[in-house]
């Protein structure tokens, strides 16, 4: 059976990742912070392991979990958008702090806990970015903190490539669209199920060519 895990699952694309997951019969584990968000993963049949992506001693539940076991595909979903405002205003300590910390630091610390068990299934590492991280497609002043966060991320999991693929991990960056969610608006362009289905078919076509690359939930090339 095949397995992942999902961090970041308690709502929106990571719920939607991790129902179209579990349909199809795989083995899936999603993270959420609070008990209270638990029976959102655990009514689709999914298990639960709490993690908290700023706190670094919360990393050592996913550390125990995982340890001597395999893993097909994680998906690193969890993320902020902080302040909404441009440029022209700074965003406040806590703000960059909640933003960053969840965004990039939370990736970080996530890399080498869940490689060892990617590299055993020779598996994939999946991290949900967005267009606005792309620096030769950014033509706005708006939401520049948003912006830097996933510029930063997308710096790590090209690092991430070439220290992972020569073991067999293919890391990548997606863009899921505009979406359907709290953080996309009802406005937005997709649904989530759209969005999900779509990044799902370029994650199976994935191969260790596609480490180190960006792609949008369509299966395009995006610019860094």
């Amino acid at each position: 059976m095949k397995s992942i895990l999902i961090i970041g699952a308690s709502r929106g694309l990571g719920l939607e990742f991790i129902r179209q997951y579990r349909k199809d019969g795989w083995l899936t584990v999603g993270t959420c912070r609070d008990a209270d968000q638990d029976a959102l993963i655990t009514s689709t049949g999914a298990s639960v392991i709490r993690l908290d992506v700023t706190d670094p001693e919360s990393f050592l539940n996913l550390a125990k979990a995982l340890d001597g076991t395999s893993i097909d595909v994680c998906i690193y979903n969890a993320g902020v958008f902080g302040s909404r405002e441009n440029i022209s205003i700074a965003p406040s300590k806590d703000v960059f702090d909640q933003v960053m910390h969840t965004n990039v630091f939370g990736a970080m610390q996530a890399l080498p806990i869940v490689a060892p068990a990617l590299a055993k299934a020779r598996g994939k590492f999946v991290f949900i970015s967005s267009l606005m991280g792309s620096i030769s497609a950014n033509t706005s002043a708006n939401a520049p903190l948003y912006r830097a966060s996933k510029a930063a991320l997308n710096a790590v999991v090209k690092t991430a490539s070439n220290e992972y693929s020569p073991h067999g991990i293919t890391a990548f960056s997606m863009h899921p669209g505009w979406v359907k969610t709290d953080m996309g608006g009802s406005s937005a362009d997709i649904e989530p199920s759209v969005s999900i289905s779509g990044m799902r078919k370029v994650i199976a076509q994935a191969t260790l060519a596609s480490s180190g690359k960006f792609f949008n939930y369509d299966g395009s090339n995006i610019e860094w």
